[in-house]
Order: C-alpha cells, then structure tokens, then sequence
C-alpha cells in the first residue's frame, strides 16, 4: 500500500497492489507522499490500538516514505483481514478528527444529504431575525467562533468511508458574510443562499449573513440588520440553533469569549448512550408497524403533474384568542395543542381519500427526543430526535373524543423511543426510508432566551428579534411546522413540494387546518362524531397532489473513456446511489491511455459486471473509491475480483477537486511503478 496525501483538504489517497496482503502473512503497507515523521508515527499508534492480535513496526526510508509492518501475533490473528479496519478507522479518517458512531435519524439524513447532492438546498434549513442596534462585526464574528470551540456540534461533519458517521474535527471556522441591502434585496438572499448548500466534508454546517438595512440618516442605535443563519439538518434543528444563539450572546456580552469549556454531554455522548438502549423493546413495539395497503398518506386527491420543482412554503396563524381558546379546549379533553393539531390531520387525510366508511390513514410525527433519560439532553445541540410513522383509523360514526386520545396515546408511547430511526425500516417491514409517510408534523417549541439576558442585550443598546424559519426544504410532500409565537398565537408554517402541490393547494391546505383548529372548540360534546366536525369544510374544494416523477436511474456500469488496446482499465466504483463527483473531475484531467469506466456497486459480494469483464479481458484492473466506494473497492477485489491482477486506489470524504486529485496522486504512483 501507498498512502498520499493531497494538498487540498488534507485528503489521503491509499493504494492496495496485488501482493500488498496475503492472508495469515504480514501486511505491509508503503506509506508515501507528504507524510511527517509524527504523523507517520500517529498513525502507527492507532494502528497497535486498534489491532492488538498484531506487532507494529513502523521503518522511515526517507521524508516522505515509511513502511508499517503489521505480523500477527498467533493463529487467530492469521486469519483476520486488519485493513478494511485500518482503513477506516485510521488511514482514512481526516487527520486530527475523532469518529462518531451515526445512530437513529441522523444515518438517514447522512445517507439521504449524501446521495442528494445535486439539490443542496433540500437538506438546509434558514432561520432569520432583525438585530437593532450598534453591531460589532468583529466581536460578532469572534463569539460566534468562540461557540465553535465551546460546541462539538458545529465541529463535526458527516464521514461515509466504510458507513455513514460522524467525525469530530479539533478545529473549525464559522462563516460569516456581511452585505448591505442595497447590494441585493432579502429575497434574492435567502434563494442564494439556500440554494449554494454546504460542503458535507467540511465543518461547521452552519453560517450566518448580515444584511444592514438602508441607512436614511438614523442615529447608530437605531440602525438595524438582518441576520440569516442557515444551517444543514443532518446535524441540528430548530431547537438547537436556539441553544447556540443562547451561548453566543453570552459570547458577544463577553467581548467574543465564551468562558469555560466544551459542553458536555454532547454529541459523543449521546451516540454512547444510544448504543447502550436495548434494541428488544422497541422492536416488539414497532413490529409491523408499517403502513398497510390502501392507507390514505396524502392531504389531497390525485392531480395532474404541477411541472414544478423544488421547495417552497405557506404560512398562517391562529390569534391569540383563537389559541387561548383552541388551548383550553384540549385541556378539557385532557390533550395538548399538539393532540389536536395530530387530529386535525388525521381527518384531512381521511376526507382525501375519500372513502365513505372507516379508513387507514398515517402521517409522520416528528420526535425531539429532548425528554430522553440522558442527563442534560434538553440543552445538547445535535439531531437527538427523528420522524415516526403514526397509523390510526378513522371512523366517521366514532365519536371524535375516541380518535383524539387514541392519537394521544399512540404518541405518548412512541416516545419512548425516539432513537430507532434507523432500525424502524427494518422492524416494521415499511416499504420504503421514509417509513410509508407522504406528510410530517412537528410541534416543537424553542427555549426562549432569559430575560437577564435580553436586559444585558438592552443596557447595551441592542435589541434582538426572536428568529423564525426563512426558508428550508422538505423531502416530503408537507412538512407542517407549528409553534407558539412570542404574542401568544399559534403560527403554522407548511413546507411543501412544488413537485407535488401547486402553491394554490398548499395555501388550501393550510387554511382547511387552520379553519379545523379554529372549529374544534365548537364541539364540547363528547358524543360529537368525526363525521360532525368533517362537517365544518362542507362544499370546500379537496386539493389536488401531483404523484411525485420517479427518479432517474443511472445506469449501473458505464464506459467514461475508451483507452488504447490492451491498455489498463480504471474502474471508478460508485457505493449508494450517487457516484461521487470526483469521478466526472477525474476523467477530465486524466489523459492516460487507460479505459475508464464507473460501476455502480450497491456494495461488497457482487461479481464483476459481464460489460467490465467484457472490457477488461486480460488487462490490469485499477479499481478506484472515493468515499463511501473506497472499502468497497477494497472489498470487491478480494472477493469478485479474485485471481485476476487487481490494483486497489481508495480515498477518502472530500471535495469532489480533492477526491480527483488524490485519485490522480495513487493512479501516478501505480502507473509510474508498472513502467
């Protein structure tokens, strides 16, 4: 094995050839390319660390090239394989990083934000707020930079060599952009801005834009500016970014220095207690627990393709006295408002099937997983909940009290587990990630800032506005967001897809649940049938919900390139079911006289495709993986590939510029040493 490193994001590059490794004999490994002397050492550390079964021996030849020696110490060690380990584990974690197991929701959104790559704005939610006042952009920025060293969270980025996890860099820059409104309106901002996406590699997840208002000759304490903070969902939510504007106004109070150290517990340690939960009672819970035929999932009937794309959003609100009034309803019933918010979308769903007698319906109901038994979750920043699948039937003739504590108990009991995410797929036997929902609910409120703090905030002559949601996708046809507001209405915010619903649509739906809210403190007779509050939307208008396009399908094995006769051939392995951009930045600076071809591999244990062996013929196989192709490849050519002259060039998570440059940077070293 070689081992390169590029000079952009510190990217590494492994390269396995044929007699690298043999079974039961010792494992040399050539580690070459801007490689230290320390760091060379580091990693023979974590080697004898995590493979203990062998003797490490690391041997420097020059600056720039060492040799670790791994020998097993007894038989057992003679029939294990330590490279897939060694690779994962150290050789191609970022330098300086600590991995992270990825548990529950965040595999999921790890999984998805990886393979949705080409639409970078479905995955990032905005927050926004006005800042009046004097603002010091340099204590702004060094506060905010202060939070990054205090919070893990805004350190870690997603890793997907091997499995999806996270890793937790020792350091990391906050982005931060300043502009004025007559450069570009708020607007034109937020669709910027969203649609620009995050580098996953690459910490923090979160950045934050100032926008200064026109100044029209206003004194400095009453100039205001606008703040955009946008973050990706894979690692924070709502509540979260509630808890890190917390921490950086104590920051800015302080002069840009937040005191004390990293918080704990943090994202480590609630990726430990999740591994302890046992999986038995959940399973039983969960068992079956997927959808059956015929459920009704959509908010509306079936329609005609909209020809749009993309993300958009409808908002409404119930007044304060619509609220106080929708409240003390759901007391009197013994539910909370987000019972009743849980009702209300059941019967929408179930007026859109349009069935006459009882009917299946389910919907996803988001989980904060902030009242878990882990000590201090309710103030750790991180993705602790997930989305859960709520089935109920829905029979007109029941009363309605039946079917709104039937909901409230179906919730109360899923929220004992709000850690399954991952495994829910499995155990529940749904046909597909999102569990069998086309619709999800959140209600979940946000930690409000301490009064002490505003008042520090206002002796300083800076007054600051709650933030609210500015913009963000939705992987679903509506994702409904309701909160309280800080007059005390109900404000509902329906994320939706324009793939889906027409904007007319959306706003329909909404204002049927807003008029539904509205109504139920109406009906105070517990005798009061669901059929007798479906009433209340008489003569309106179903809406209409386009069925989503499937997806294109690459292709699974493709010729990039055709080379010269006899000549090697570089196959690129795509794992999952996107193919790392590096691929397309490779074949561009490639000008060798190699075939290339990509193979879309779902993983290890397949045999070669009947195109690439047809391709291949005699010639040298140079199997390359970027990310999360890089142990597949590794594993495909000790398996599929067996008996053949088999070269293996991995690399690890980055930009799709380093990953071609580390792919390049291995190929040279292979190339140049066959000649």
């Amino acid at each position: 094995m070689n081992w390169h490193r590029s000079l952009e994001d510190d990217l590494l590059c492994v390269v396995s050839l044929p007699d690298g490794v043999r079974r039961g004999e010792r494992h040399v490994l050539d580690l070459c390319g801007h490689l230290t002397a320390s760091e060379a050492e580091r990693v023979a550390a974590r080697a004898a660390i995590r493979h203990r079964g062998f003797s490490v021996q690391l041997e420097r030849h020059a600056v720039d090239h060492h040799t670790l020696t791994l020998t097993p110490h007894d038989a057992s060690a003679r029939d294990q394989d330590p490279v897939p380990e060694l690779l994962t584990e150290v050789l191609l974690v970022p330098p300086g990083a600590e991995p992270v197991p990825l548990l529950g929701a965040q595999r999921a959104r790890v999984r998805a934000a990886v393979r949705e790559q080409d639409d970078p704005g479905l995955h990032v939610e905005q927050v926004a707020w006005r800042w009046t006042g004097q603002l010091d952009l340099l204590c702004f920025v060094a506060a905010w930079q202060s939070v990054v060293e205090r919070e893990s969270v805004l350190r870690t980025s997603p890793d997907w060599v091997g499995v999806p996890r996270l890793v937790v860099h020792s350091h990391a820059t906050v982005d931060v952009t300043r502009c004025s409104g007559l450069e570009k309106s708020w607007s034109e901002l937020l669709e910027q801005d969203r649609e620009r996406g995050f580098d996953l590699h690459r910490p923090a997840l979160l950045r934050l834009t100032l926008l200064d208002d026109p100044v029209h000759g206003e004194t400095v304490s009453r100039r205001s500016t606008r703040i955009l903070l946008t973050y990706h969902r894979a690692l924070l939510d709502e509540r979260s970014v509630h808890l890190l504007l917390r921490a950086f106004y104590r920051a800015y109070l302080s002069g840009g220095v937040l005191p004390g150290g990293e918080r704990r517990p943090d994202l480590r340690d609630h990726a430990r207690w999740l591994a302890g939960r046992p999986a038995v009672p959940a399973r039983a819970f969960w068992a079956g627990a997927a959808s059956p035929p015929a459920t009704g999932l959509s908010p509306g009937r079936p329609g005609k393709a909209t020809g749009e794309r993309g993300s958009a959003r409808v908002r409404r609100r119930l007044r304060r006295a619509q609220t106080a009034r929708l409240r003390s309803w759901a007391a009197e019933w013994g539910l909370g408002e987000s019972s009743a918010l849980h009702l209300v979308w059941a019967l929408l769903l179930y007026r859109a099937t349009g069935v006459s007698g009882p009917g299946r319906v389910a919907f996803g109901v988001h989980l904060a997983g902030r009242d878990i038994a882990l000590p201090g979750a309710a103030d750790v920043p991180g993705l602790l909940g997930c989305v859960m699948p709520l089935t109920v039937t829905v029979d007109p003739q029941a009363p309605m009290r039946e079917l709104a504590l039937e909901l409230r108990n179906a919730v109360l009991d899923m929220v004992a587990y709000p850690w399954v995410d991952d495994e829910l797929l499995r155990w529940s036997g749904a046909a597909s990630p999102e569990h069998g929902v086309d619709t999800v609910l959140v209600f979940d409120s946000v930690p409000e800032h301490p009064r002490a703090l505003r008042g520090e905030l206002a002796a300083k002559g800076v007054h600051v506005e709650p933030p609210s949601l500015a913009g963000g996708g939705t992987s679903h046809d509506v994702t409904l967001v309701a909160r309280h507001e800080p007059d005390g209405s109900l404000g509902l915010t329906a994320l939706y897809d324009r793939a889906a619903l027409r904007d007319v649509y959306a706003a329909r739906t909404l204002a049927h649940t807003v008029r539904l809210l509205c109504a139920l403190a109406d009906f105070t007779d517990p005798d009061t049938t669901v059929a007798q509050v479906l009433e209340v939307l008489d003569g309106a208008e179903v809406p209409r919900v386009a069925p989503r396009p499937p997806g294109a399908i690459p292709p699974e094995f493709a010729v990039l390139r055709t080379g010269e006769p006899g000549a090697d051939v570089i196959c690129l392995v795509a794992d999952g079911a996107a193919a790392p951009r590096a691929h397309e930045r490779f074949v561009g600076r490639h000008n060798g006289p190699e075939h290339i071809v990509e193979w879309r591999c779902p993983g290890p244990g397949h045999t070669l495709p009947a195109e690439l062996v047809e391709v291949l013929g005699s010639a040298r196989l140079l199997l390359c993986g970027s990310g999360p192709g890089a142990l597949t490849a590794y594993e495909i050519a000790g398996s599929a590939a067996h008996g053949r002259d088999v070269v293996v060039v991995m690399t690890g998570t980055g930009s799709a510029e380093a990953g071609a440059s580390a792919l390049a940077a291995g190929l040279r070293s292979v190339l140049a040493g066959s000649r």
